[in-house]
Parts: C-alpha cells; structure tokens; sequence
C-alpha cells in the first residue's frame, strides 16, 4: 500500500484547481459535491461551470492570472486535472508550501490520488488502486454500491445524533461498541434503512432497553460465543458473505496456519489473531488445547470465530469442536466453506462426477503412509468412483501400491493440484503409476490428489492460462 487512505476536510479552507476541459470539470464536479469552495485557473482554456447547480456554482472561484504565482493562503490542497505541463511546478510550489497536491495521471509529483467515490451521505466508501487502474477502481466502486443500502449514509447519521448520549449512559468501550452493533443489526437498524426514522428515534428513546442489555452483559448472561467458519481452499473471494461478517464481528481470530493470510486480512481489524493450527511433521497445538481457547474465549464472552482452511466438516475436526462446545454448553454456529477438493476441481475444471463414467465420489486423507495403510483400498476400485486425496504428498508412493494392489489399473488418471485457487496453484496430471513422479512436479503443497477417469477431462494448467489470455484479450478488442 503505497497511498494510505484518509479523508480531508475540504471545508476548511480553499482548493485551488489548475486546469480546464473535461479533467477539470470532472474535478471541479467531484470537489464542489464534497462541498468545498474552490478557486479555479482555467489554464489555456475556458470555465465552464454547466452541470453544477446554483448553490455549488456559487462556491466556484472563477480565477484569472498565473496559478503558479498564485496566493495560498488559506488553500488546504491543489489539484492539477488538464493543466498541460505545469503540473511539475506546481508540485514544487505545493511541496515548499507543505500543501497536498494531485497531478491527475501524474503520480511522480502527486501526495495524494483522488479514489473512485461511493457517496451515501456520512458514509463515504473510497476505492483506490494507487493510480495503477482507475478501471479497476470503478468496477470494485460498482460492486460496492449495490451492496450498499441506499440509506446507510442517514443511519450513520442517526447514530452520530445518539452517540454522546449513548456514550454517557454505557462508559465502558466494549459494552458500548455491543450496544450500538445490536442497534444497527437489529429493529431500530432496520427502522432507518426502511426510511421511518421517526419510529427509531421513539425506539431508541427507551434507554430502559440499553440499561436492560448492560444488565444482561454485566450478569454473564450475554456470553460469547464460537463461530467456526470455512476458509475456502485460499482465493480470499470465495468467502461467503456469511463467513466475512462472522469475521467482522469477531473479537478473536483463532486460524490454522493453511488459512491464506489474505483472507485472515478480512477480519476486523482489532480483532485478536490466534495460530492454533499445525502442519505434518511440525509442532504444533494439539485439539483438546484449542478446544480450551474456544470455551475459555466464549466464557470470557467474546465472539470467536475458529478459522479453518476448506470446510470445518471435511477433515477440519470440526465435529470434535462442536462436541467439546456443546459439552461445555457454549453457544456456537458452522459456517461453511468451500472444500479443497471442490475448490482444486473447479480450478482446474475436473468434474468429479460425470455422467456413465463417475457415479460416486470419496474423500479420504492419508496424512503419512501409516494413514494410507489403514485404509481399505478393496473399496475403492469401483472405476466409477472418484477419490479425492486430502492431505495426501507424502503418502502418494503408500497411496499408489494400495490401489494397485487392490487391482485400480495402473493407467488410471490422476491429478495432483496444489494450492488450488491461490496465486500459485499448480497442477501435474498423469497416471496412477506415476502419481509420486507428479507430486514432485507442484513444488510443495498443501495439494490435493484426484483418482479417476474424470481427470481426462481436466483443462491442463499451461492451456487453462493461455485460453483465460486469450478470453482477456478478445474482451479488450470487443
């Protein structure tokens, strides 16, 4: 993050616009919406103020002479948009001034980038891309304001008219951030967003129900409680919005140490981060002590979410969890996850089942070649049967004479995908005789193994990048 996101306050003092056709009223537009008074240098154009309104015309300055010569005191910023080559020296002047300047596509002599804008009254969402593309910034923008209800902006504003009081009748921090995050996530929320804000205020004004939710947090009756929530196989875009506002809300991350970084980014800020996962053949935090932190975390009345790579079900020991909670009569919830196998089958469009060839699908794990050798392989040489490996590199070669031996032909396809849906996912496919020639091919895991003839139909990695290529590239001509 080269940039670092802040909000000024265009209101306090002058902005000075250097420039002239459509740059700078697209500039000009965007500052008087902010509601800032601006003095404009139409540099070797014209002002032309169509499109403002009145009240917005009247806060334009329509400025003559040299802007590099001109007055700054009381500008709080200087922007450049088509202001032809006097953007450098602007930037000189705004430097010495110690004032912050944008050089519209100039980011050299720029302090600040103007980011594309969502504008829901008191709530501004700003998406920037560090002057790399503008493009992207808009279509983030676009996804951002169809979220978005249209009335978020009026119940930040109903909650600002409220918040002193609230603030002297719940001192204390965190009781008070629980208190207003009841408020917008339920009935009076609700009331604002329907635009019957006077109903919320009659709502909020019975200050018998914040004193009746402290009593309840005070008592221990308002516990905490666990979510565990399905990480997905990697790409932080495969959340599900559920799983992202369990993050959201949590006091305490406790994650494996598979979970994409990336994704652990998308928990709130403050929250407290916990590595309470391990890898084969690493040390690491056994169950039952996780298990401990969850309760003691929930007890101790936090929300904590239990972040796990994949789903929680599918080889995550999420059920071991879920009993040791219930036993503890905590209150929890499962929020799942796309799955690693399903996640490396998409990726590298394997379909697991296939019609009149794959009729069945298995998920097994095979952490070391003593797991392998517990499993009856007898079972699992249906040829319509798809096996998907977890947890399976380094009992590829006890994996292979299983399967042969229990009389799965030796040409059967077979897939190795690691990392699958992250930036560095990697495949290698083959036969079931050389499945651990293929694992040496990834470089590294965590990997998943598919078995079946539905590999034949994988899309192989090289061909996937080079038709997603050239798919970019006839969308750009068009």
């Amino acid at each position: 993050m080269r940039f670092l996101p802040i909000f000024l306050d265009v209101q306090r003092g002058v902005v000075l616009l250097a420039g002239a056709g459509d740059p700078a009223r697209a500039k000009l537009r965007l500052l008087v919406s902010a509601g800032a008074r601006v003095r404009w240098y139409a540099v070797g154009g014209k002002h032309d103020l169509s499109g403002l309104r009145a009240d917005e015309a009247s806060r334009v300055e329509l400025a003559a002479g040299d802007p590099l010569i001109a007055e700054l005191s009381g500008v709080v910023a200087i922007v450049c948009a088509g202001a032809g080559d006097i953007g450098p020296a602007m930037s000189a002047r705004a430097n010495a001034a110690g004032l912050p300047i944008n050089v519209m596509d100039d980011l050299d002599h720029s302090t600040f980038i103007f980011p594309a804008v969502v504008d829901r009254g008191d709530v501004v969402v700003a998406v920037g891309t560090g002057g790399a593309s503008p493009v992207v910034a808009r279509r983030v923008r676009e996804r951002i304001e169809a979220l978005l209800p249209e009335r978020i902006g009026e119940l930040a504003s109903f909650i600002g008219r409220w918040r002193k009081t609230i603030h002297d009748l719940i001192p204390d921090f965190a009781l008070r951030r629980r208190f207003w995050e009841r408020v917008v996530d339920g009935p009076v929320g609700e009331l604002v967003l329907a635009g019957r804000a006077d109903e919320a205020e009659s709502a909020l004004k019975n200050v018998g129900d914040a004193s009746a939710f402290i009593g309840r947090l005070q008592s221990g009756e308002a516990a905490g409680s666990v979510t565990l929530v399905g990480a997905g196989p990697g790409d932080p875009d495969l959340l599900t919005v559920k799983a992202l506002r369990a993050l959201q809300d949590a006091d305490v991350v406790f994650y494996d140490e598979l979970v994409n970084p990336d994704i652990l980014g998308r928990a709130r800020r403050d929250a407290e981060r916990v590595a309470v996962g391990r890898r084969v053949g690493k040390p690491g935090m056994g169950q039952d002590a996780v298990n401990r932190l969850l309760i003691e975390a929930a007890r101790a009345g936090k929300r904590a979410v239990r972040l796990k790579g994949g789903d929680p079900f599918i080889f995550g020991r999420g059920g071991e969890e879920v009993e040791a909670l219930r036993q503890a009569k905590v209150a929890y919830s499962v929020i799942p996850g796309i799955t690693a196998g399903i996640g490396a089958a998409a990726q590298f469009e394997v379909p697991l089942t296939f019609r009149h060839q794959a009729l069945r699908v298995t998920f097994l794990t095979a952490h070391k070649a003593s797991d392998a050798e517990m499993v009856d392989w007898s079972t699992l040489t249906d040829v319509a049967m798809t096996i998907v490996v977890y947890m399976g590199m380094m009992a590829a070669p006890s994996v292979r004479k299983g399967l042969l031996a229990a009389g799965r032909s030796p040409k059967t396809p077979v897939g190795v995908f690691a990392r699958a849906t992250r930036s560095d996912a990697a495949a290698a496919t083959g036969t079931l005789d050389e499945l651990p020639e293929l694992v040496e091919k990834v470089a590294g895991g965590p990997a998943i193994l598919i078995i079946g003839d539905v590999v034949a139909h994988a899309m192989p990695a090289r061909r996937q990048q080079l038709t997603q290529l050239a798919s970019l590239f006839q969308v750009a001509a068009e």
